[in-house]
């Protein structure tokens, strides 16, 4: 049997674009339901200007109140050398950087052009990992960028080459405003690993355009090694226009589960958060697997 870990990003990457608030003690919460649910990897916070993303303002707090096991890591996003000292006072175990795949987005997403979130890269992973901290990078809007369209693979290839020189524990590649397709997916990943060798493969895709499924099956059989979803479908990118829909973590495990692919989650477990979070927020959520339920029994009522 296939094996994919999954990366669940609700708590970070969903909550930052959801316009709700969600008390630190709820954050808390729906961490450790996901725990409960064998998520073992978790996107829990963001160190970046409260100003900027009011959601992540309590990121300190939340870290201190989770539980601490020797089998889950929490991971942070961070942007630059500040984002780190930030994470760095704190219990985290990972932090992620990203590095824009365009320069116009890395500049609205991060002040900065793309080389120079690079070179910001290298020297933030080099002292993550001085401090023992699990340092990865995600190349993000791998596939198209909503200010300067089409981003070319081959662009995307030689930031692979540049970041994991800093030799990242993982490597990300993002679709961060879902527009990929799965053939372009197949292209890119085979273009990438011929470049960065043994170095983990992450995948991160957004259902904006209804093809984020398709998308993460298609780097399932490209081998890639982890996969980010979000409970609920909650979430998106606060920096693009119309970058809505994370994968759902539950319409994700229904695929992989029904193709023989272990994850070591509970989709029951999964599909009962996304209902607690509906009450957290008020409103439904985007995952259809809380709405349909699982594969059917065939017993007769």
């Amino acid at each position: 049997m296939r094996k994919i870990d999954i990366v669940e990003v609700g708590p970070r990457d969903g909550l930052q674009s959801e316009p709700e608030i969600l008390p630190t003690d709820s954050k808390v919460i729906f961490i450790e339901k996901a725990i409960d649910a064998g998520i073992r990897r978790l996107e829990v916070a963001s160190f970046v200007h409260p100003k900027l993303v009011p959601q992540m303002a309590d990121a300190e707090a939340l870290i201190e109140k989770l539980p601490q096991r020797d089998d889950v890591s929490y991971i942070g996003l961070i942007m630059n050398e500040r984002g780190l000292d930030r994470a760095l006072s704190t219990a985290i175990h990972e932090i992620g950087m990203v590095v824009v795949a365009s320069d116009t987005y890395n500049r609205k997403n991060q002040n900065v052009g793309t080389d120079e979130s690079v070179a910001a890269w290298k020297s933030i992973g080099a002292r993550a990992k001085e401090n023992g901290l699990r340092a990865n990078v995600m190349i993000s809007s791998a596939f198209g960028c909503p200010y300067e369209g089409k981003v070319e693979v081959d662009h995307v290839v030689d930031l692979a080459k540049q970041v994991v020189e800093a030799e990242p524990a993982e490597l990300g590649i993002a679709d961060s405003i879902g527009v990929a397709v799965p053939g372009q997916v197949s292209e890119l990943l085979g273009r990438v690993r011929e470049v960065i060798g043994d170095i983990p493969l992450r995948c991160h895709f957004h259902n904006t355009r209804n093809t984020g499924l398709a998308n993460a099956h298609a780097a399932v059989e490209a081998g890639v090694t982890y996969l980010d979803a979000s409970i609920g479908g909650i979430g998106g990118c606060p920096f693009a226009p119309a970058a809505t829909g994370n994968i759902p973590t539950d319409d994700l495990l229904y695929m992989l589960d029904r193709s023989g692919v272990e994850t070591g989650v509970s989709l029951e477990k999964i599909m009962e958060i996304s209902r607690w979070l509906e009450s957290e927020l008020g409103r439904g959520v985007p995952a259809l697997l809380p709405k349909a339920g699982g594969f059917p029994t065939g017993q007769v009522a």
